[in-house]
This record gives C-alpha cells, structure tokens and sequence, in this order.
C-alpha cells in the first residue's frame, strides 16, 4: 500500500512547515501578548476574515480527509448533513449566543456559567468536563487520523512524525497564542480549499461529471462482492446512498436522528465549545464577530464537494481496496479486518494527483491536522489558566497565568505523544464508528444546561448540577454496553447479538432521548429549589443581554475585587525585586517565550479599566452593516435549506 513520493512533493511539504512557522512565529511580535485577553483572545482585535477561516480550520482537521470522507466511502451523500447542520449553527452562534457572551464578558465557556449561576462547582465541573474532553476525543481522533496516513500509506515512523507535527505546532501555540493560532489557521485554510479543489477537479473529470459518479458509485464494490452478493451483501453499496434522509430503523444516519440527536451535538459544538467560540470572541466588536461566523458557515457549505464526493470516487476508482468486504482482505490491504474505507481519501490523493500536487495535498493533510490541534491546545490552556488555576491562585500575575498557559500545552502535547500506543492498539474501524456515538453519550445534557441557561431563567444552580450527574450516569451506562456489546465485522458471517437497546437505538437517537431525560431533569429540580435573583441575572441570559448594569455578584463569585488587590499590589512592587515565585518563573524562561515583557509595566486606573471593560462588552453594530448581515444569514440559510431538500 506503500505509495512514493518525489523530491517535488518533499519540496512543496519543507516549504509549507517553513511558511506555517514563520507566520507562526511573526504573529509573536505582536502587543498584548502578555496579558491573558491579548493571549487567549488575540486581544479582541481580529476581523472577521481570520475569524471566519479559523473557525474552519479548527473543525476541518485531518478527521474530515479521513472519517469524512471514509464514511461518504462506505455510506454515500448521508455524512454530508454533519457539515450542512454546522451551517445554521454558526448563524445561531453569531445571532444568538455571542451577544451574551460578549454582554457579560466571559472569557471562556466555564466561566460564562460560573457568572450565570454562582458557585464553582458547574464551573469546575465543565472544565474539567472540557479537558477530558479536547484529550480523550479531539487531540486523540486529529492524531489518529494523521497517523494512520502517514504510517500506512506512506510507511513514515508515526512516532517520529506525530513528534514533529507536535513540535512545530507547540512552537508558536506556545509563543503567541490565539492571535498565533488564528494567523496560522488564516494561511492553512486556504491551502485546504485550494489543495481540495484541485483534488475534487481532477476526481470528476477522472470519473466522467456528476451523472457518472451517481451511477457508477451504485455498483462499485470488489469483484468478490459482486460475484457473492448474497454473502457479501455489506459490501455492496446503500440503496439510499445518493440520499440524506434515510428511513429511522434502518438507515445508518436516519433522518429522526439528524433533527434531533445531530441538532444538540452540533449546537454544543458550533455555539457552546470553547473551540470554537473562542474565535469569534476575539472579534474587535459584534460585526466582525458575526462575519466572521457567517464566513465559517458559507465555507462548511463547501464540505460536500470537497470531501464528500472525493470520498465516493475513490471508492469508484478503487473498489477492491476502499470497498473490500472480506475481513482477511481487508486486513492484507489496510491491516484492520472492519473495512478500508478511511483510506479513501489519501489513496486518492497519492494515486490520482501528479508530482507536486501531491506533496500539496499531503501539506494540506499536515495543515488541516495542526490547524485543527493549535486550536484545541489553545482552548484547553485557557480552560486550564482562567478556569482551574485562578480558582487556587485568585491573585495569581499575568506572567504566572502566561505561564501556567503555556506549561499546560507542553502537557497536553506529552499526554498526546504517551496516547498514540492506546490508539494505535485500537481496532480502526472500532474507533471511527465510536467517534461520534461517544459524543452523543456526554455531550446532550451539556447542550441543555446552555440552552436553558439562555433562555429560562428559573434555571437553577442545584438543578443544573445534578441534572448533569443523573445524565452523566445515564450515557455512561449506554456506552458501556456499547463497548460490551459489539457489531459484527461485514463478511464475517457471525449473527448479531447485542441487545435490542444497543442493537435497535442508534445513537443519534439515544442523544435526543438523554437531551429530554437532562431536560426534565432539570426543569424538575429547578421547580423545586430557590431561583437565582433578577439582580444576578444580568447580561447573561438572552433577555437579559442589553442591561446597562453588571450582575450582581455575591461575595464569593467578586472578582472585581481580587482584580483590584492583583493590581495594587503589581504596583507595589513595580521597580523592586518580585515575590520569590515570580522571580524564578522569570529567570527559568526568556520573556519573549513566557509573554512576560509586559507583565509590571502597564498599569489602568479604575476609570480607564471601566472604559476598556465597556469597549469589550459592547454589542454596538452600525444599523448598515446590522441588516447586511442580517440579510446574509437569511440567504445563506435559505440556500442551505435549498441544498438538503434537494439531496434528501
């Protein structure tokens, strides 16, 4: 399976990591990278065309050229709905949640509900929830993905090239942050369009235009399968495969689920995930921010043609490989007996495109992966310093926050490389088909807990908290029956006997039934328990967003006053020897590296910070640009509903 590459597709990959680096590395030298809003929000300074592109870009990692494109392989147009859902998601991010979350000047999603309900423990518990989360799912499947590229079709040493990835993005993640992040991600989505369009030009015309690939898609599979269709009949290609809504009992992505389950994973992952909403967060005000969401939507429009039909033509073009159904075949192809199709994107790739265009696609391969993981390891260090550490150093510096955020990527970074022995033990396809369902476990009531802590007022600290450890138990009890109980492999000949409540439910399914048990849940509860005043509920909740005063806060949820006593005493000591912690931070690492040179220097009177606290808060939009924007989102949405009623 081993495929050759040439000193033009070297060339093209060397030029690309040097190109990613510097930009990475010129966005360092940049102002207020020494605080935690120039650090973890660029400094609210970004417009909305970086905004959007890196918001793409964090989504579009190497899971997409891999399980995206796999799973339109195996299974047709369907997947396509996972990318057209992110669509009105995004427009509901920039419309509807980023106002608040500017309104009440949340840095991160943990602290957003910490000024929503009070009390730590919700906020402890969704960041910790997050950090499992970015290691157990997003680091995992983006370095899972790049590895079994790299390893099986390329024959590289995967521990060696993870090492490298991992190096060059901890480099400028580590240096300069968001803004770092989102320049890198700016130049890295532009290569993934590029480099997939060239790629999807190229598969049409090799396959012969659109009607060819609908046609010829129906009837591609090995030549074994069609010879024994009877006992290969998994082989064979779905009879609803050039449709997106498919029947609720046997389709593989039925269309009850896609409305329902689907819609609370991708309103959780689109509106409420510190990956992505961090990005719009760094917008310079609410037009920038909500551009640059519409941006991110118009290009996930994009995803059908560029990793959808690509994934169908592969399968076209190499059907003995990407369609195998013979586990003993499948396993001397591919080395994994439940199927082959994740490779149908990187054989296409190295078998179709000529010398250079091939080294192209591999570095837009390495960008979609390292885009994708600067991102993750930039929300987690956030979540780790503003969320966590702040909760034991409430009058922790801004050199000691800088710090502790950039230690908690090089953690992160060795956490990764320690896990790629567990992921490589894990059977492929296993993996790939448990990606998804293992959201659709945790991530329902998380969904809840925002939506009604938008929008319902009666919400309830003490509801919320064990709403979410009634449903934790809940989807943890169905994925261990999941784990348990497994399908078997296509050819192998062996019965089905997983209980009907695995068997019979798919997880999209169950997704909506646990978002209903955590809504009653906490509706119930909430009834039943002391509501959080009027006076505390301002600027976060959707009605609530345009109040001309702050919350209220109680005294153990001030942090005006802990800001207060940091600052006075940084001025304290602003000219003599610092305490003894900051003095050895300082003297372990160079300034440039920690993003400490500012730290002690630059002090704002109470007047001053007000007036910043304001500019940061604002939700003003110039009426123009406000119905622009508005008229946009209708027509995108519009035209996005036109594309799913014609694929239905």
């Amino acid at each position: 399976m081993v495929e050759t590459l040439h000193t033009e597709d070297y060339v093209t990959i060397a030029i690309y990591f040097v190109v990613v680096l510097a930009v990475g590395l010129w966005s360092t030298f940049r102002p207020n990278r020494g605080n935690a809003t120039g650090y973890f929000l660029a400094g609210k300074t970004m417009h909305w065309i970086p905004v959007g592109a890196s918001i793409y870009a964090s989504n579009i990692g190497a899971p997409m050229f891999i399980g995206l494109a796999g799973t339109a392989a195996a299974s047709g147009l369907a997947v396509t709905i996972y990318e057209w859902h992110a669509v009105f998601f995004l427009i509901a991010l920039g419309w509807i949640f980023v106002p608040v979350y500017i309104s009440c000047g949340a840095f991160t999603m943990p602290e957003y509900l910490r000024k929503r309900f009070g009390g730590k423990r919700i906020r402890m518990y969704s960041s910790f929830f997050a950090l499992i989360g970015y290691v157990l799912f997003n680091i995992t499947i983006e370095i899972y993905s790049g590895a079994i590229f790299l390893k099986h079709i390329l024959d590289w040493n995967m521990y060696l090239s993870v090492v490298v990835i991992l190096a060059v993005t901890a480099v400028y993640t580590v240096v300069g942050g968001l803004a770092s992040v989102i320049y890198t991600d700016t130049l890295q989505s532009v290569i993934l369009v590029v480099s997939a369009t060239v790629l999807f030009i190229l598969s049409m015309i090799e396959v012969g235009g659109w009607n060819a690939m609908t046609e010829k898609y129906m009837n591609s599979a090995a030549n074994y399968t069609l010879l024994n269709q009877s006992f290969y009949s998994c082989g064979m290609p779905r009879e609803d495969a050039l449709h997106i809504f498919r029947s609720p009992k046997t389709g593989d992505i039925p269309w009850t689920g896609a409305l329902t389950g689907l819609s609370f994973l991708g309103l959780y992952v689109w509106c409420q995930d510190q990956l992505i909403v961090q990005r719009t967060l760094s917008a310079k005000n609410m037009v920038h921010a909500k551009a640059g969401s519409l941006f991110g939507a118009l290009l996930k429009i994009t995803g059908l043609l560029l990793f959808v039909v690509p994934g169908m033509i592969s399968r076209i073009l190499y059907p003995d490989e990407i369609a195998c159904a013979d586990p003993q075949k499948c396993e001397e192809f591919c080395s994994n007996e439940a199927g082959c199709s994740n490779f149908a994107y990187p054989l296409l790739v190295l078998r179709l495109l000529p010398r250079g265009l091939k080294g192209l696609m591999l570095a837009a391969l390495l960008a979609a992966l390292m885009s994708s993981l600067t991102s993750i390891l930039n929300s987690a260090s956030a979540i780790m310093t503003m969320d966590i550490w702040r909760q034991f150093r409430k009058q922790a510096s801004q050199a000691e926050l800088m710090i502790v955020g950039r230690v908690t990527v090089l953690i992160l970074v060795g956490i990764s490389i320690i896990w790629l022995p567990i992921l490589e033990a894990v059977e492929g396809g296993m993996f790939w088909f448990y990606m998804q369902a293992i959201r659709s476990y945790l991530i329902p009531p998380m969904c809840v807990l925002f939506l009604l802590a938008f929008f319902w007022k009666r919400l309830t600290e003490q509801a919320t908290f064990w709403g979410l450890m009634l449903s934790l138990v809940v989807g943890i009890v169905r994925m261990a029956l999941d784990f348990t109980y497994v399908a078997p492999v296509c050819g192998s000949g062996e019965p089905d006997n997983r209980p009907a409540i695995v068997k019979d439910i798919d997880f999209l399914h169950f997704a909506a039934i646990l978002a209903i048990f955590s809504f009653i849940a906490m509706f119930v509860i909430s009834m039943f328990t002391q509501p959080r005043p009027e006076r505390k509920l301002r600027r976060v909740t959707f009605w609530t967003k345009n109040d001309k005063e702050e919350p209220e806060l109680s005294s153990e949820d001030d942090e005006e006053d802990e800001r207060e006593k940091e600052r006075k005493n940084r001025e304290n000591d602003d000219g003599t020897e610092d305490d003894d912690m900051g003095s050895r931070l300082r003297k372990s690492c160079k300034d440039w590296v920690c993003g400490t040179v500012e730290d002690s220097k630059k002090y704002l009177t109470q007047e001053e910070q007000q007036q910043l606290r304001t500019k940061m808060t604002s939700l003003e939009e110039k009426p123009l640009y406000r119905k622009l924007l508005n008229i946009a989102a209708i027509i995108v949405a519009i035209f996005t509903t036109f594309l799913i009623g014609f694929f239905y």
